[in-house]
């Protein structure tokens, strides 16, 4: 594993280094506390030098908050003095918030926070942790560093694993792992949980699986069996919790596989990330599709895992149209290469806050988008 290094106290200091984000670790690194004003870490951060922090951990996240306004006013700063010029496209609009976005997190990320082999905190006020990091990393036999940012996204994430999410097509909660995507946007599950199912539909694939909530909507159905893949290693042990949790593992097995287990089934259905374009971490995953590689994989391959009378359901958004990623003809263009058809078309439009807020900065894509499902079959 990779290893971060230091000088404090004048000696030369190492220790594991841990990012989820798959950054690589900081090359300048010096020593802060309570006694380092914002202003200073600010700076610091902004020039790519990490701050190890060994004063008291709530003051730290006080820290982090004062650096997420200092960068939210430079933020606003900028974009008051872009007022004047030629609006930008949608397309234009996408990329400068996905570049601030990733500048922002960066910088969140200097702070950084020690470990002792056992995932115990060596600092004043230090939360109880050892469970969330054991969740996300596994055991751990010596001291590592992460920053704060991702440490405080672990303890949300377990709070998550812990408590569940709702999923009133279920009537019960899902626990997503750390690093697997939440089904917090319930619409496409309802999508699944009412489009009408082929006639004497027996078996279902479901592609991508996650944290098995598809899969669990589609036994709960009635579906006899359906086998549920994924390459995730994490996503795989979230699903079989899940499914074993709800009841269902006589009905749901889930497999490691790129795609398609093997045979043909009467419904197959896929949730790939529905904006192409390249992740800049492991979680990113469940969002960006580089190259629209899992799209177009599950569309070119459906056909020959369909049976007959059978039906691919195809849930995608249509927000990356509306930010000028990819067009409606080039989505229809791929289903016809793949001797599909489409066979019908369930829509809903999104419930989450983004969707309602004028202040974001993709809030024009966001207020136009539709999340489908499609229902092809072989043409």
């Amino acid at each position: 594993m990779t290893r971060i290094e230091w000088t404090e106290g004048g000696e030369q200091r190492s220790a594991l280094w841990r990012s989820e984000s798959g950054w690589p670790a900081p090359k300048k690194v010096v020593i802060a506390d309570d006694t380092m004003a914002a202003d200073t870490a600010y700076r610091l951060a902004l020039d790519g030098t990490a701050l190890l922090w060994r004063g008291d951990f709530q003051n730290a996240r006080q820290l982090v908050q004062a650096l997420a306004r200092r960068i939210d006013h430079k933020g606003s700063r900028a974009k008051r003095a872009k007022a004047g010029k030629a609006p930008a496209t949608p397309t234009e609009q996408f990329h400068r918030h996905r570049l601030a976005q990733l500048q922002r997190a960066r910088t969140l990320a200097m702070l950084l926070i020690p470990f002792d082999a056992g995932y115990g905190i060596p600092l004043r006020r230090a939360p109880e942790v050892q469970e969330a990091c054991l969740e996300a990393w596994g055991p751990s036999t010596e001291p590592s560093v992460a920053s704060l940012r991702e440490l405080l996204g672990l303890i949300g994430a377990h709070e998550w694993r812990r408590k569940g999410v709702p999923i009133p097509a279920l009537d019960d909660r899902i626990h997503p792992w750390y690093g697997v995507f939440s089904p917090v946007r319930g619409e496409y599950v309802e999508l699944v949980a009412q489009a009408p199912l082929p006639p004497h539909a027996k078996l279902a694939f479901d592609i991508g699986a996650g944290t098995g909530v598809l899969s669990s909507v589609l036994a709960r159905r009635g579906l006899p069996r359906v086998v549920a893949t994924d390459m995730d290693e994490r996503a795989l042990g979230c699903a079989r919790e899940n499914v074993e949790r709800l009841g269902l593992s006589k009905q749901v097995e889930i497999v490691k596989a790129d795609l398609f287990p093997e045979g043909q089934a009467d419904v197959v259905v896929c949730n790939p990330p529905w904006l192409p374009g390249k992740p800049s971490s492991a979680i990113e995953y469940a969002i960006y599709d580089p190259d629209s590689r899992m799209l177009r994989g599950f569309l070119g391959g459906l056909k020959a895992h369909l049976a007959p009378s059978g039906e691919g359901w195809l849930i995608i958004s249509d927000l990356a149209e509306h930010l000028g990623l990819r067009t409606r003809e080039q989505l229809l263009g791929w289903i016809a290469a793949a001797g599909l058809a489409v066979a019908g078309r369930h829509d809903v439009r999104p419930t989450h806050t983004k969707a309602f807020d004028a202040e974001d900065p993709l809030h024009a894509a966001r207020s136009a988008e539709v999340t489908s499902l499609w229902r092809l079959r072989v043409a």
